[in-house]
């Protein structure tokens, strides 16, 4: 179909064959530019597509001056197609209005020719009828290909849409992984520091503690950064392990503060990608803790196993402590979560608690 709309002169070459076959007819008197009149016949040809009313005027008055002359009277047949070339462009380009005048002037001019020239033929009405069926089938094709082209047309910006929304949803996707990825790690490598340099004189050996939680914490981010890139380069999730739920007590002990873990149920037959989102949530849970808690504020992450539901719930007390200097923040830590929700038709609550402390209350719905 693309090679047909950019060679389209290919198309107009039995059309032109046609035209020349269709020799002269003249009686041999007349002038050379009357006898000359049906070489306008080939102007669809050549400017059809560009100028398709000012060709189908030019058409229609050249053969207006063919019928009312005796030399070409008899000369119908390239008449008549070139006025069912017009009229089949004048559909297709979607001038409608435009063609039933064109319409409306071809009947005309044939009756005006069966009064004139038809009854020496013997049989007018077999004449008129003759040429009908040829423009209306000039109308009609017109018609096909214009819906064709249309429907090609919607297809191509629906593709277009779809392929759009398919790197949107990608970028959107690769963002939301490469925050869950480092934001938790990063606030737990800074937070950690920080806390390193008010112990270093009172608990040196908190200090090595420390220093060590943040070793580990690099190392892991690296490492899942690894396995994040090695997915966008191959472009299949499937040939990198993702995290999994049976890594939890790594993550919360990573997290480097009081929290406690419960899980409940057995995750043997949850889907991968399930038990991703799930992790990723307490991930962010966990890192809005790190984040915006006091230091000495305890949490709970609860997991639940209840089919065809996975319940998750992360709280933190306030704790005694002035709060934790504010960490940057992108604000897309309870989007995320939101989205991870949805796509499995959960539902997501976050707010503050009375003692000051915070909570996260996620559900995803796991159908078999």
């Amino acid at each position: 179909m693309m090679w047909v709309r950019r060679h389209r002169w290919t198309v107009d070459l039995p059309l032109y064959a046609v035209f020349l076959l269709l020799g002269p007819n003249w009686n041999g008197t007349g002038s050379w530019g009357l006898r000359a009149i049906p070489l306008l016949f080939l102007l669809p040809l050549l400017l059809r597509r560009r100028f398709p009313r000012t060709v189908a005027v030019l058409i229609i008055a050249g053969a207006a001056a063919v019928y009312f002359d005796e030399i070409w009277a008899y000369d119908r047949g390239r008449t008549e197609l070139a006025m069912a070339v017009v009229l089949f462009t004048l559909v297709k380009l979607g001038h409608r209005w435009f063609a039933a005048l064109i319409a409306f002037a071809i009947v005309v001019l044939d009756v005006q020719w069966v009064t004139l020239y038809a009854p020496e033929t013997g049989n007018p009405t077999l004449t008129i009828a003759a040429t009908l069926p040829l423009h209306i089938a000039a109308w009609a094709l017109g018609e096909f290909f214009r819906t064709k082209e249309e429907l090609t047309a919607e297809e191509e910006k629906l593709a277009e849409a779809q392929s759009r929304a398919a790197v949107a949803e990608e970028r959107t996707r690769i963002a939301r992984e490469l925050h869950d990825v480092l934001a938790h790690s990063m606030s737990v490598i800074v937070l950690n520091a920080e806390g390193a340099k008010l112990a270093r004189r009172r608990d040196p050996a908190a200090v090595d503690r420390t220093l060590d939680t943040i070793v580990h914490t690099g190392r892991d981010a690296l490492a899942e950064l690894r396995r994040l890139l090695e997915v966008l380069h191959a472009g299949q999730a499937a040939r990198s392990p993702q995290p999994t739920l049976d890594e939890l007590r790594g993550l919360v002990e990573q997290s480097g503060r009081d929290v406690t873990l419960d899980v409940t149920g057995d995750p043997g037959t949850l889907p991968a990608s399930a038990a991703l989102q799930a992790y990723r949530i307490v991930q962010e849970a966990l890192t809005n803790m790190i984040k915006h808690a006091p230091a000495d504020a305890t949490g709970r992450v609860s997991v639940a196993f209840e089919p065809p539901e996975i319940r998750i719930e992360v709280t933190n007390t306030g704790g005694r402590a002035s709060p934790a200097p504010a960490l940057p923040s992108s604000g897309r830590g309870l989007a995320g979560m939101r989205q991870r929700v949805e796509m499995y038709h959960g539902e997501l609550s976050a707010g503050p608690l009375p003692d000051g402390g915070y909570r996260v209350c996620a559900s995803l719905v796991v159908r078999p």
